[in-house]
C-alpha cells in the first residue's frame, strides 16, 4: 500500500497503527498488488492492480476505538476492509477484491488468456 509514495506495512505495535491511522485519515492512498502467474513450462506472466481507496476523516475515538479492535495488526496497510475496517472507508476508486488482497477479476482474464496460450 502507498501513501504519497511511501509503502505502509503492517503496524509494529499500537502506536504505529494509531499513526498509520492518523496518517492515512481523510487522504487518499493506493493499493498495489502484483500477481505472478506460472504452470508448467510456460513463460510466467506477471501483473499488477491499483486500486485508490479514500479515508473518511477518523476522529481520535475512531481511531482509538479501531486499533482496539486488534484488527490492524495482522493487515497490510493497518485496516482490513472487508472487516470492521469498513467503516474507516468513504470511497473506492477500482477493484475492491484487490484491496482486500487479490485482484479476482482481473486474475480470472489473466489466467483465462494465460492458460489458453499453447506452450
Amino acid at each position: 500500500w502507498y501513501q504519497r509514495r511511501v509503502r505502509v506495512e503492517k503496524p509494529r505495535d499500537e502506536g504505529h497503527a494509531l499513526t498509520m491511522m492518523r496518517r492515512l485519515s481523510g487522504r487518499w492512498h493506493t493499493v498495489v498488488t502484483g500477481v505472478c502467474c506460472c504452470h508448467g513450462n510456460r513463460p510466467e506472466r506477471t501483473f499488477h492492480s491499483e486500486t485508490e481507496v479514500l479515508f473518511r476523516e477518523l476522529t481520535e475515538d475512531v481511531i482509538s476505538w479501531y486499533v482496539g479492535t486488534g484488527e490492524p495488526f495482522d493487515k497490510a496497510g493497518g485496516y482490513g476492509i472487508q472487516g470492521k475496517g469498513a467503516v474507516l472507508v468513504e470511497k473506492v476508486s477500482g477493484c475492491y477484491s484487490n484491496v482486500v488482497g487479490l485482484p479476482g477479476s482481473e486474475l480470472m482474464v489473466q489466467l483465462r488468456d494465460y492458460l489458453s496460450k499453447e506452450e
